[in-house]
């Protein structure tokens, strides 16, 4: 098994995940839209292999503050140039879109920005009240980075009341040094229990990539501490290195063994989860908020 420094060529993948490639009038049509308004979409900028199913299907996950993130993930396609202000205009633009896509459950993202006082929290603030004035019945998903552990800016973004408030745990602890640089797995934690803590009535997500090293106990272990975090939605799904210069698969997990992860997730607590190849965060994100909103309410 190669080591999880190593760099290099780009695995052939199994025949569970080979898909087409993006095409069709549909398609063309959401990329078209985007490009003509200036909305970047974490579909396009993390190379998403369902980018050709949710363009075609008039959906996308928005992606704010730019494509240039300040930190460098060796997992992540997104860019990592020197970021430039952010656009006051951008919140207008992402309401804009998600109505012209009709959109009734919008997936708002960004780059992570520590040059930003507050992380850019405020425009993640500003980005839910536009959309919820340009389509009130909308219902928003903020993706958020870790504000470097700043709960006030945290709490920017849950004065706006988002319906989900998700951010990604992304890997193990012990590969964080290599997978997350900048980043803290205790930091992550403690976010999302933050998070539970200030709006209860707000649900809390996360997500875990596979296939980057990471032991059986080491995953169950993740799986636990997102539980006891408060998290009551789940997303696991199979790393895919963007290009040779990214961290490699250490290995790709078969559909099965992902169905047995979300068997052992759920187990371990009231929440709900999608496991699969192809999950991730914002994959199908308005199918698992309906579910975990059934079993509040059930």
């Amino acid at each position: 098994m190669a080591s999880i420094e190593k760099k290099g060529c780009v695995a052939p993948k199994p025949a569970w995940l080979r898909r087409r490639l993006p095409s069709g009038p549909v398609y063309e049509q959401v990329r078209s839209m985007l490009a003509n308004v200036g909305i970047h979409t974490v579909c396009q900028e993390a190379h998403c292999p369902n980018q050709w199913e949710c363009f075609s299907a008039r959906t996308a996950a928005f992606l704010i503050m730019g494509p240039d993130c300040t930190r460098n993930c060796g997992f992540c396609a997104v860019g990592h140039h020197p970021p430039g202000p952010p656009d006051p205009e951008e919140p207008a633009r992402v309401a804009e879109a998600a109505k012209s896509l009709g959109l009734l459950y919008a997936v708002v993202t960004s780059v992570t920005r520590d040059d930003l006082a507050d992380g850019g929290a405020g425009i993640f603030a500003a980005t839910i009240r536009a959309i919820r004035e340009k389509q009130p019945d909308t219902l928003v998903e903020v993706l958020i980075p870790d504000f470097r552990g700043d709960f006030k800016a945290l709490q920017t973004v849950l004065a706006a009341r988002p319906d989900v408030l998700n951010h990604n745990i992304e890997t193990v602890s012990r590969l964080y040094s290599s997978v997350r640089p900048g980043a803290s797995y205790e930091r992550s934690l403690a976010l999302l229990a933050e998070s539970k803590k200030t709006a209860p009535s707000i649900p809390v997500k996360s997500g875990l990539m596979l296939g980057l090293g990471e032991s059986a106990p080491e995953i169950r272990h993740t799986l636990e501490d997102l539980a006891n975090a408060g998290c009551s939605m789940l997303t696991l799904g199979q790393y895919l290195q963007p290009s040779a210069l990214h961290l490699p698969v250490e290995r790709y997990i078969p559909p099965e063994e992902f169905d047995d992860w979300k068997r052992a997730a759920l187990e371990m607590g009231s929440w709900q989860v999608a496991s699969g190849p192809f999950v991730r965060s914002s994959y199908h994100a308005e199918s698992l908020f309906k579910v975990e909103r059934a079993g509040r309410s059930g």
